[in-house]
Order: C-alpha cells, then structure tokens, then sequence
C-alpha cells in the first residue's frame, strides 16, 4: 500500500471511528436498525450521487418495475470501485464485524466472517460469489421499493449500509427508509426512518436475535423504500458480501 492509498485509508477509518458504535450497538439490538452520522459531507455525497450519470462505472442497471421490485431504478457499481464507495465498506467492515458475530453468538450459529474484508470477499468469491454489490438507486416523483432482502447467495453478511446522497424536503419529499420485522407469534412491526445527506443507517440484512420466553430466536426483517411524493432521491447502498 503506498503512503498517499494508506493516509487516505486512515482518513476514512478515522471518519468511521467518529459514530458512536456503543450507541448503535443499543439501537440496532432494539430495533435491527442504527443511524450513522456524517459519513459523508454534503459535496461527497453529491459527486458520489452525480456518478449515476457515468455507466461505464457500473456493471448492470435494473428497472425495478420490470421486475416488479417497486418502481424506480438502480445500478451495481463494477468492480474496483470508486474509491469513497471502496474506503468507506473498507472503513466500516470492522466496526461491524463484532456486531456480526455477537449476534451470530446468541444464535448458536458459527460466525464465517474473518477479520479483514478482502479475506471475507475472498472466501466469497472462492464459493462463486463473484458479482459486485454496491449499489447506486435512484427515486422520481412516485417510485418505492418493495420490502426484500439482500442475500445474493449462500455467504451472507448480515448487516449492511445504505447512505443518503440528497436532502429530503428540499430535494425530495417521502421516500422514508423501512424496515419490516416478523416476529413469532405476532403481527409485524414497522420502523421508518428519513435518511439526512451524508448520513448512513445499518441495519440487518436477513435476520435479527430476538429474546423470547424459550432463549435467543431469529427473527426476519426485510427493507425497503416508501413512496417518493415530490423530487428525486439518490442513495448509496454498501452490501458486505459478493453475489453469485
């Protein structure tokens, strides 16, 4: 790694280093969701939003009505990334892997995830798992996306990342983030949550631990996008694991 590559991994490490994962550790227990604060600035999220525009960077594009995910439209970024899209899952993989394996614990489940990302996507792409997955999505007047689930094959990391790149009620009304748990037994719970430019939101790609009367059970969550009233909304979508 030559100095200039390793300063500007530190400089995102470090910007990682500022939320306070104590914090997000209680909330995402308490709700399979955290937001993380200010990891980006207002002119990054911009330039990364504004990279929609340049499909040479991307390896497929997807219209969600056509496959009847919602309506709108996103595209995977292609492998390497740019590198604010390739410093910050560098930069945030670790604050997430304790989190990862704690949950995994109470499961009883054993946890696959090594300490480094490149040696995580390696044991990816060893098993098939090849496809780059970050994601670039862009909302107009009347789009949404359909509560799912990111899995994209049998290695899972099961927390990722979405960032907001625009300024909701000023860029964009509606377009709330959402969040869907099932739980055992009753009916399901809701939480939505408004994504500020440069501000990101973790949260559980599959399943959750929830503590029930019999001990730790797993309980399926799926994500997704409201209704977009007025304006455009832009994200930047960072999954943890490589697609078959």
């Amino acid at each position: 790694m030559s100095t200039t590559t390793a300063a500007r991994s530190a400089r995102w490490s470090e910007r990682a280093g500022r939320v306070d994962w104590a914090a997000v550790g209680t909330d995402i227990d308490a709700y399979g969701g955290a937001p993380l604060p200010c990891l980006l600035t207002d002119e990054e999220a911009t330039a990364i939003a504004d990279l929609y525009d340049r499909p040479k960077l991307f390896r497929s594009t997807v219209d969600m009505n056509r496959h009847r995910f919602g309506s709108g439209e996103y595209r995977y970024f292609a492998a390497p990334y740019p590198e604010p899209v390739e410093q910050l899952k560098q930069a945030l993989y670790p604050r997430l892997l304790p989190i990862a394996r704690d949950w995994w614990a109470r499961l009883g489940r054993p946890a696959p995830w090594p300490d480094t990302l490149d040696e995580w996507l390696a044991m990816c792409h060893k098993a098939g798992q090849t496809k780059s997955t970050a994601i670039l999505l862009r909302y107009g007047p009347g789009d949404w996306n359909a509560l799912h689930r990111d899995l994209y094959g049998e290695l899972v990391f099961p927390l990722q990342v979405v960032i907001g790149l625009d300024r909701p009620g000023i860029d964009h009304t509606g377009g709330e983030f959402l969040l869907v748990e099932q739980r055992a037994r009753a009916q399901p719970r809701g939480t939505a949550t408004q994504l500020q430019q440069g501000d990101g939101f973790v949260f559980t790609t599959r399943d959750r631990p929830v503590q029930t009367a019999r001990g730790w059970s797993a309980a399926p969550v799926r994500h997704g996008v409201s209704t977009i009233r007025s304006g455009h909304r832009r994200t930047l979508a960072l999954v943890f694991h490589d697609a078959a």
